[in-house]
């Protein structure tokens, strides 16, 4: 057990429906201080309503919701807080550092603008205004927005797309140099390799219910299922057919095929071809857990 200091967002048993559509079906949900939580899930799962209750945005049914055992409406919750939403409404007239200033004014301790603007990699565009920025630099000012306050806890809604590789690199530097000091991070993401990348805990949303949680490994160990990829002049047909195959597929020169009885399939395998090179075994990665966990929740 985790003691409740620890804990930073909670939903206690919690429910929502919008008319006869169960957003919510008695969700349970903890988020720790100086841990990333990624939560994880197809559209319609109930990833954005668990974001606004956590927010205050809207109320629950049944249950309880709560922001360093406060409710979300409280005004000494909210200033620990900050949000990075998947699509922001700002000024488009102020240039970047007045957006700033704006946004620090609501806290009173906030974070120096050279802080904010070197954590988020938005030194150079600080006199540009924002609606002259591109969609990347834009979602950085975002997320620099959501830096003002020093916040305890962090809420990032899809927060890399638009980004480049090396941008989307920096800004995960950022969030582990953050976490390490302290902040909690709730993440929602499309890109499973960002959630590898970051996240301490992994909570998988199905029909409005956690249906697993965990590491990103004991998330993944949940698939038995592995992965076989090598070099082969075998055809996807002919290994398909084999006993424990789910499925053969090819890549130009490269065989890949999905079992649960990786050594069963090794050994046909090196006996169909053995010329076959540059063998490797994997377990499955992310998406194919989320995959499987959503399929058993439907």
């Amino acid at each position: 057990m985790h003691p409740t200091s620890t804990i930073v967002a909670a939903l206690d048993a919690v429910r929502k429906r919008y008319g006869h559509v169960v957003a919510l079906d008695g969700l349970d949900l903890a988020v720790r201080r100086g841990e990333v939580y990624a939560l994880l899930g197809p559209n319609g799962a109930g990833k954005t309503t668990t974001l606004s209750l956590l927010l205050g945005l809207t109320a629950p049914d049944a249950g309880r919701v709560t922001l360093f055992g406060r409710s979300p409406h409280d005004l000494e919750a909210r200033r620990r807080i900050g949000v990075m939403l998947q699509s922001a409404a700002l000024p488009e007239a102020l240039h970047v550092l007045d957006l700033i200033r704006l946004v620090r004014s609501y806290y009173p301790t906030p974070r120096t603008v050279a802080d904010i603007a070197a954590l988020a990699g938005i030194t150079a565009i600080l006199d540009r205004p924002y609606a002259k920025l591109s969609g990347g630099q834009q979602r950085r000012v975002q997320f620099a927005l959501a830096l003002c306050g020093e916040p305890e806890l962090l809420f990032l809604d899809e927060p890399t797309v638009g980004l480049d590789t090396e941008s989307r690199q920096a800004f995960w530097t950022t969030i582990r140099t953050l976490v390490g000091n302290g902040c909690a991070v709730i993440l929602t993401t499309h890109y499973l390799e960002e959630a590898e990348a970051l996240a301490d805990r992994v909570g998988v949303i199905a029909q409005g219910r956690l249906f697993a949680e965990g590491s990103v490994d004991a998330i993944r160990s949940r698939v038995g299922q592995r992965q076989i990829r090598c070099l082969s002049r075998l055809s996807a047909e002919v290994a398909g057919a084999w006993p424990d195959v789910r499925l053969a597929r090819r890549d130009g020169d490269w065989l890949t095929i999905h079992t649960p009885a990786p050594e069963r399939v090794l050994r046909e395998l090196l006996a169909a071809d053995v010329d076959l090179r540059e063998l490797e075994v994997r377990r499955a990665g992310l998406a194919e857990a989320l995959g499987e966990i959503t399929r058993e929740a439907a």
